[in-house]
């Protein structure tokens, strides 16, 4: 079988490791090079590269791996955007390492199969307590950054992503919308649905009872918020 291990830390060092002793082949990479030296003579073949670059991470051939394993541990926000990354190159099955519930959950969003904790010792982040009325959750990443579900501003609905000019103006990606679709239950009753839309495109357009899953600096979330 073959298998791409994704991030070098202890964790993923060690999927990369067990995998290939037990037989498989494995592609191993991350962007420390001293990591790439300590690795490549255990598994099939070891590459360092940034895998947040989708050109890079496109010459590696993932999509014919039998799984993938997304272990970034400590750059949050480069650990969501690869596994996005993963899901658009079409990879069979992919497998995030989390460090929190709500990091877990946009994982799952952007195109993860299934999701590890594998550090127990770390517990569950739990989100920040509101800090204005459009949060919903949210967490603080390592780099000064902010991953966050906010309800829409008034002036956002109805609105495609392209009119609201979002990253331009807001400075932030929205990675992910939850909307809510209206159904009727076995029984008649009228109740709703979360349909996860996880690769929003400029075209998308904002409804009232929408959630965004936004990520970006915190101050511009901040402002978002207040706003």
């Amino acid at each position: 079988m073959q298998f791409a291990v994704i991030g070098l830390g202890q964790f993923g060092f060690k999927v990369a490791t067990t995998l290939a002793a037990k037989g498989a082949e494995v592609l191993a990479v991350d962007s420390n090079p001293d990591v790439i030296e300590q690795i490549k003579d255990q598994v099939t073949q070891a590459i360092c590269l940034d895998s947040t670059d989708e050109r890079a991470l496109r010459s590696l051939g993932l999509q014919d791996m039998d799984a993938v394993v997304m272990a970034i541990g400590e750059g949050i926000e480069a650990s969501i955007l690869t596994t996005a990354l993963l899901k658009r190159l079409r990879v069979k099955r992919i497998i995030a390492r989390a460090t929190s519930q709500i990091h877990g959950l946009v994982l799952k969003e952007v195109g993860a199969e299934k999701v590890v904790y594998p550090e127990d010792q770390m517990g569950e982040q739990l989100a920040k307590s509101l800090l204005a009325p459009h949060v919903v959750e949210q967490i603080t990443l390592q780099t000064g950054h902010s991953l966050a579900q906010i309800r829409p501003r008034k002036e956002f609905i109805s609105k495609t992503i392209r009119e609201l000019d979002f990253r331009a103006k807001f400075g932030l990606n929205i990675i992910a919308i939850h909307k809510k679709i209206p159904i009727v239950t076995e029984t008649g009753e009228s109740s709703f649905k979360v349909q996860v839309n996880d690769l929003p495109t400029p075209e998308d357009r904002i409804e009232e009872n929408d959630l965004l899953v936004v990520i970006g600096p915190d101050e511009k979330i901040q402002r978002l918020a207040e706003g």
